[in-house]
């Protein structure tokens, strides 16, 4: 139904932006690579590509910030046992180019290693998607700036959205931080969701 949302982005953080657009304030649940992407252009002009999710009892708007992290989405959403949090979930753990690498090279482990993925779920992934995603050199998502304890607060509060609940994700974010104080807000939240 929609391809894309372009207007100015009111706010982001690491699970989901609302841009308006056209007098409407669209709450659009994100990725962290996407997050990784938009988030120097909160108060200016923002564009993600959207995926709308829609169920009788549910309504959601996915945005990406490029296409492919789109179309990988989307096929992983149409792996029997992957639905759109899973799916965004392994969007956040790694990049779209390490997903695909570990996809077409097969590497169980690694794909095991995302919060929430048994053996028979990556292992379905793989068979079916293996063929479907094209080993290119993708795009890497780099982090923006490395940032020390302030990302806290954010690292917690996107976990919780994701569904965490803020006893485990305390601890987990705490145990990251005492280890690495000068973590980036995405490694933080990737190294968090390991440990969660």
């Amino acid at each position: 139904m929609y391809d894309y949302i372009k207007g100015l982005l009111v706010e982001a953080n690491p699970a989901e932006a609302i841009i308006e657009a056209g007098g409407i304030g669209f709450r659009i649940l994100i990725s962290l690579s996407s997050f990784t992407d938009i988030e120097t252009s909160v108060g200016h002009t923002a564009k993600l590509y959207i995926y709308h999710h829609l169920r009788e009892d549910d309504e959601a708007l996915y945005g990406f910030s490029t296409k492919e992290e789109r179309e990988l989405f989307t096929m992983l959403i149409s792996v029997n046992g992957v639905g759109c949090g899973t799916a965004r979930m392994m969007l956040s753990s790694m990049s779209q180019e390490e997903l695909q690498n570990a996809i077409v090279g097969q590497d169980l482990k690694k794909i095991k290693s995302i919060k929430g993925i048994g053996s028979k779920t990556a292992e379905r992934i793989i068979l079916e998607l293996k063929d479907k995603v094209v080993k290119g050199t993708g795009r890497g998502f780099t982090v923006t700036a490395a940032i020390s304890n302030p990302c806290r607060d954010e690292a917690f509060n996107a976990l919780v959205l994701l569904g965490f609940t803020k006893a485990n994700v305390e601890k987990a974010v705490d145990m990251v931080l005492k280890e690495d104080p000068d973590v980036s807000l995405e490694n933080l939240i990737k190294k968090s969701l390991k440990i969660l």
